[in-house]
């Protein structure tokens, strides 16, 4: 699919890995990667038979450094105001899909670079990262989601630390201030994402599809409102295939095999 490369797991069933594979620029998101990006996502997230997804990197030295800002370079005002939908549909792509998915982050991984791994659910990284949000360094603002995500993710105080001085942390920091959910020894960030996609993708597809979107949809929703959805999702849970396979496992203390219905 052109600079990114979509397999699944044989060992693992029910994950699937969309990776980053424009190693030679350091996975600089260019227009053509962005719009592979995003259309990899779409097809992923049509799958019934996906779980979880991994998002990882080809490259060596980075998971992502970011926009291709060699290709803005050349662009018009005109050019870039039509090539905005294309940039935010990547990020958003990763965002909506409806299953768990896990960062799996080395080396470099800046401005749109860290908002790809910050539009997944979970963050692995190693020792060798470098994470930042430089935006304002060159004029702009993280317009892929960094300012709320990160927001989010860490709190307005240590968010705005970061995004107003454009500076980066490496993997200790990371992880103290909540970026990284898991930090790993060098070269293990994608083994450790993976294991971590096999256990969560063992569970009931239909629960922690609706456990993640009673998350997403709940948490900016404020607690009442947020509750209401919590239930609207246990009640599609309680009245599964999953629910009874689960419940059936369990006293006859067996592995579920779950219908995903």
């Amino acid at each position: 699919m052109g600079d990114v490369v979509v397999s699944r797991h044989d060992a693992a069933p029910g994950v699937a890995e969309l990776m980053l594979d424009r190693a030679e620029a350091l996975n600089a998101v260019s227009t053509a990667q962005g719009a592979a990006i995003a259309s990899a996502a779409r097809e992923l997230a049509d799958d019934p038979s996906v779980r979880v997804v991994v998002l990882s990197s080809a490259a060596e030295k980075a998971f992502c450094v970011g926009a291709d800002l060699k290709e803005r370079n050349g662009m018009t005002d005109e050019e870039l105001n039509r090539h905005r939908p294309v940039s935010a549909q990547t990020y958003r792509s990763i965002l909506d899909l409806p299953v768990p998915v896990v960062a799996a982050v080395h080396g470099h991984a800046l401005g749109g670079g860290l908002e790809l791994a910050l539009s997944c659910d979970l963050i692995v990284v190693d020792e060798t990262v470098k994470l930042g949000l430089p935006e304002v360094t060159v004029g702009v603002i993280p317009g892929g989601g960094g300012t709320q995500l990160l927001t989010r993710r860490i709190g307005w105080g240590r968010a705005a630390d970061l995004i107003f001085s454009g500076r980066f942390v490496d993997a200790a920091e990371a992880y103290r201030l909540g970026i990284a959910d898991r930090m790993v020894e060098a070269g293990q960030d994608r083994t450790v994402a993976v294991e971590l996609a096999t256990t969560i993708a063992a569970n009931s597809p239909v629960g922690v599809r609706q456990a993640k979107r009673a998350m997403r949809h709940g948490y900016d929703s404020g607690l009442a409102a947020g509750l209401e959805i919590e239930d609207a999702a246990w009640r599609t849970t309680a009245f599964s295939g999953d629910r009874k396979e689960g419940v059936a496992a369990f006293n006859e203390k067996r592995t579920p095999n779950w219908p995903g219905v």
